[in-house]
C-alpha cells in the first residue's frame, strides 16, 4: 500500500470533533452559523449534550433532535443550523469528500446583497481580528439571511431556494476545477482502489492484504473556530504507525 493510500481516511471521508457554540443569538437560541455544502454530504455522531439541527430544503423547514448516541446525516443542498440547548453539545462530524470542505465547499446563508458580491462575502466570512468575535459576527449575519430564506419558504415561495443555490454556485464557480482534482485524488481514488482489490481477489490475488497497515492521529494541538463551533480538525496525512514519533 502506498503512503498516499494509507494517508486517506477510510472511504476518503473527513473527520473532526465539534463542540457547538453556546453563544446566544437574536432569536434566543445558542449555536452555530447556518450554511450549505454544494457537493458534500455530512453526518453527525453525537458524543454528548443535547440540541437539534434546523434544516431547510425544498421539503421545507425541519428540526431534528440531537442527543448522545444519535447519528444524523444529510445530503448536499441541505441548509443547516446547529442549536446547542444544553450548553455542551459535542459531535464527531464525518464529511464526504475529505479535502473539499476544507477547500471551501460551504456557503453561509448571508443576506442576498452579501451573497451577490464576492468581495463582500469574503470579508463577511473571514475571521479577521479576534476569531471569537469574528465568528460570532458572521454567525449573526448568516442568521439574518437564514431568517429571510425561511420567511420566503414558509408560504411556499419556490424561488427562494433557487435564488440562494444560484448565488452559492456563482460564489464557488472558480473552485470547481480544484474540487474535482481533490475528489479524484481522494474519494474517487479510494473507491477505485476497492474495485481493483475486488478484481484481484476474484483472480486469486490477495497480495494487497500483505500490505496492511495501522495508522493513528493525535488530537490537534489547537481548536479552531469553525462555522458551528470549536473544531478539532484531523489531518489524515499526518497519520503514523502507533508508537512512531510525530512528524
Amino acid at each position: 500500500m502506498s503512503d498516499g493510500a494509507a494517508a486517506l481516511f477510510p472511504g476518503g471521508v473527513g473527520v473532526s470533533g465539534l463542540r457547538v457554540y453556546d453563544w446566544p443569538s437574536a432569536d434566543g437560541l445558542c449555536g452555530g452559523s447556518p450554511h450549505v455544502h454544494l457537493v458534500c454530504a455530512e453526518a453527525y455522531v453525537v458524543v454528548g449534550g443535547t440540541g437539534h439541527v434546523q434544516t431547510l430544503t425544498a421539503q421545507g423547514l425541519a428540526e431534528t433532535p440531537l442527543g448522545a448516541g444519535a447519528v444524523v446525516w444529510f445530503t448536499p443542498g441541505t441548509i443547516h443550523r446547529l442549536v446547542n440547548t444544553g450548553g455542551d453539545l459535542h459531535i464527531v462530524v464525518v464529511m464526504q469528500n475529505s479535502g473539499l470542505p476544507e477547500a471551501g465547499d460551504a456557503v453561509f446563508t448571508f443576506p442576498p446583497a452579501t451573497l451577490a458580491d464576492a468581495g463582500a462575502y469574503e470579508r463577511a466570512a473571514a475571521l479577521r481580528g479576534d476569531p471569537g468575535e469574528a465568528a460570532r459576527r458572521r454567525r449573526d449575519l448568516a442568521l439574518e439571511g437564514f431568517a429571510e430564506l425561511g420567511a420566503r419558504v414558509r408560504p411556499g415561495d419556490a424561488g427562494a431556494l433557487e435564488d440562494f443555490y444560484r448565488a452559492a454556485r456563482d460564489l464557488k464557480a472558480g473552485s470547481l476545477d480544484d474540487w474535482a482534482a481533490r475528489w479524484r485524488a481522494g474519494a474517487l481514488a479510494a473507491a477505485d482502489r476497492t474495485g481493483e482489490q475486488l478484481r484481484r481477489l476474484a483472480e486469486g490475488d490477495w497480495s494487497h492484504l500483505t500490505e496492511a497497515q495501522v495508522r493513528r492521529l493525535d488530537p490537534p494541538d489547537e481548536r479552531a473556530h469553525g462555522m458551528c463551533g470549536r473544531l478539532d480538525t484531523y489531518d489524515p496525512s499526518a497519520g503514523r504507525p502507533p508508537g512512531a514519533e510525530p512528524r
